[in-house]
């Protein structure tokens, strides 16, 4: 599988990067994107994203509402927080605002189908646009958490995944979302892409806003590839792998949390390839 990376974190980059991959992109193109809780300081830098976006015809974000209280629980809320965190240069679809549909999963141990926000249906083609960081529940978030999580409606589909109380935790947790993700995965097929943006890597998701610790760990860069689980697994490599000691605050954060279980199991139920070859473009 190949993935492409760049140490470079800039607009141009971006679409350098998605113009390597973009073969299956066509049509109506939803870019799923995590948008935050109100004034998050580690959310994808904007100017970016919306230069990126005016770059793929026919595209709008795509988010979801949130299970947890805050700003993001009901659509009204919501709305306001994406305009307050300045996503409104584009028309901002929150898929879930009218209901959901359910996807089958394949093979899945945990679910036969998954609810997913009733317009993601809607779309020919999907671009995973993810601000790679640590996640309190799920050790670290990639591609895989933006489309299992992300897709997921409030009401149902993420309950099914999280339990409504939050209970489900470690190599469970990461089993759920990968079964979650796979629904997705397999309805777009070779009409999805992946990007992952390495910066400001808070040990706590986009999700905790203000909250979030201050990120330990230097920017690294960004990645694409059509390729999930070889995505994330690069990402994860390459905070490993990262030379100083600066890395060990998110490290402990995924072993702490069993996240990588996401990618074994991602293996298991062959939803990609986690032998890649990782190109520069630099």
């Amino acid at each position: 599988a190949k993935v492409y990376f760049s140490k470079n974190i800039n607009a141009d980059t971006l679409i350098k990067l998605y113009d390597m991959i973009n073969e299956g992109i066509y049509g109506k193109v939803a870019i799923k994107l995590h948008t935050g809780e109100p004034h998050g300081p580690n959310i994808l830098p904007r100017e970016m994203v919306k230069a990126f976006q005016a770059h793929v015809p026919n595209s709008n974000i795509v988010e979801a509402n949130a299970l947890y209280e805050g700003g993001r629980d009901t659509t009204e809320k919501h709305r306001a927080t994406i305009a307050l965190n300045g996503w409104d240069f584009c028309p901002v679809d929150i898929m879930d605002e009218h209901g959901a549909v359910m996807l089958p999963v394949r093979g899945g141990k945990h679910f036969k189908e998954m609810s997913v926000g009733k317009s993601l249906v809607d779309y020919d083609s999907m671009i995973v646009l993810t601000h790679f960081k640590g996640h309190a529940a799920g050790g670290f978030g990639g591609s895989l958490k933006n489309i299992a999580i992300g897709c997921a409606d409030a009401k149902v589909g993420k309950a099914m995944q999280h339990n409504a109380d939050f209970s489900i935790r470690g190599a469970h947790f990461m089993e759920h979302m990968a079964e979650a993700g796979k629904a997705v995965t397999d309805f777009f097929g070779k009409r999805i892409a992946y990007i992952n943006v390495l910066n400001r890597m808070s040990v706590r998701c986009d999700c905790a806003g203000p909250e979030a610790e201050p990120p330990t760990i230097g920017d690294i860069g960004m990645l694409a590839s059509v390729d999930l689980l070889a995505i994330d697994q690069a990402s994860v490599d390459l905070v490993y792998d990262k030379p100083g000691s600066d890395n060990k605050d998110l490290i402990e954060r995924i072993e702490s949390r069993e996240g990588l279980r996401q990618l074994s199991y991602m293996k298991e139920l062959k939803m990609g390839n986690p032998n890649y070859e990782l190109i520069s473009i630099d």
